[in-house]
């Protein structure tokens, strides 16, 4: 894989004609739950459109079939519940180059232990990726989780959090010291999302448009970044995954609005129009 790096922002650029899927990486999306299904498939053709090689996903046993009509690219994992995320080995989790958890899994108990195994069983060069309901355990049922640090000394995971997502986690403290003392990538996301590393850069993105402000947006920029961070599985870096993914994520927003109006926008038209989208 080659990389251009404009203004601190890593352009995936032409591949390599002589590769295979497996050049191009092996994510696990971990997302849905019974009746908020759409969150993970959402995410899964996000990941999928922004060109990982592949893709599977760990769903309830009764999300399985609407995963695989709506996006038949994706290979799937059945979880032992009919209807939410309950269960993960660090046995399962080693096979793949990045993980995303969180979109649409709720905060039920034995999720939470999911997560807490994710976590804490990511290997060294494994990409991980916090997003929404995962944000909310967190937040919710680890109060003491930050004290711990868990992220130092590994590589730094991207948090993705919009407003309210950020208060109830870190409240009102400063978004740079937080990702710089906790070794993370932080993406927060609003009119001009910006993304913050642990060693102090600063990115602010703005590309993007108010039609993305609805149902889904969101997880479409978590498949976004898993896709991108499976392709860099060989030399990950966090920052300039978490960068570009925010870029593409609204450059697809402004693609479509070329075709229909803002107030038409849905999040199955971002997937769509990454396409268009040069990476």
């Amino acid at each position: 894989m080659q990389y251009l790096a404009t203004n601190s922002v890593f352009i995936f650029v032409m591949r390599n004609p002589e590769t295979n899927k497996y050049d191009y990486g092996h994510a696990l999306l971990v997302a849905g739950q019974y009746g908020r299904m759409g969150c993970a498939i959402l995410a899964a053709k996000a990941a999928m459109r922004t060109g990982c090689g592949l893709l599977t996903a760990l769903l309830p046993k009764q999300c399985i079939t609407p995963m695989q009509v709506a996006c038949p690219e994706a290979m799937t994992i059945p979880d032992s519940s009919e209807v939410r995320i309950t269960n993960i080995t660090a046995k399962q989790m080693k096979r793949y180059n990045a993980i995303a958890i969180g979109p649409g899994i709720g905060t039920h108990d034995n999720t939470i232990n999911v997560l807490k195994t994710i976590i804490y069983h990511t290997s060294p060069n494994q990409q991980l990726i916090l997003d929404a309901d995962a944000l909310n355990i967190i937040a919710l049922h680890m109060p003491d989780f930050w004290k711990a640090k868990p992220f130092v000394g590994r590589l730094a995971p991207i948090l993705t959090p919009h407003a309210a997502e950020y208060e109830r986690l870190f409240r009102h403290y400063n978004p740079q010291k937080v990702a710089t003392i906790n070794n993370i990538v932080l993406v927060c996301k609003g009119h001009h999302t910006h993304v913050y590393s642990p060693d102090g850069e600063v990115y602010t993105n703005f590309t993007g448009n108010a039609g993305m402000a609805t149902a889904g947006s969101g997880d479409v920029l978590t498949g976004i970044l898993l896709g991108l961070a499976a392709q860099q599985w060989r030399n990950p870096d966090p920052f300039h995954i978490a960068c570009t993914g925010v870029r593409i994520h609204g450059e697809s927003g402004d693609c479509a609005t070329t075709r229909q109006s803002e107030a038409s926008l849905i999040a199955s038209d971002l997937v769509e129009n990454l396409k268009y989208v040069d990476f």
